[in-house]
């Protein structure tokens, strides 16, 4: 179930068949193999769960499931003249093995 445009927190939630488990999910969808951004604060994610799928507008698109803390953990730090903070994932910390096509893990929570 997708939610509202620019909502805040997840993009999506999960149901289990029987709705007994709702899990929220905080997506991403890129063109090409970019970096993700990801805000001015690691403080303000919240979805436990984030999918990240490169090649979106493509036949051929890839996702990746990732935990909230995999992001955080993961999450780059930079610093513009001006003094602002952003923070993103680089290509290489979201695009592994153990993320790729990786569905079985929104059932691991």
């Amino acid at each position: 179930m997708p939610t509202v445009r620019n909502a805040r927190g997840a993009d999506l939630y999960a149901a289990s068949e029987d709705e007994v488990r709702v899990l929220p999910i905080q997506s991403k969808a890129l063109s090409k193999r970019h970096p993700v951004p990801l805000g001015g604060s690691l403080d303000t994610l919240r979805s436990q769960w984030w999918v990240i799928t490169i090649n979106a507008n493509s036949d051929l698109p890839t996702c990746f499931v990732m935990s909230l803390s995999e992001v955080k953990a993961a999450a780059r730090r930079g610093e513009n003249a001006a003094g602002k903070v952003s923070y993103w994932l680089q290509p290489r910390d979201y695009d592994q093995p153990e993320y790729r096509n990786a569905w079985h893990r929104l059932g691991e929570s």
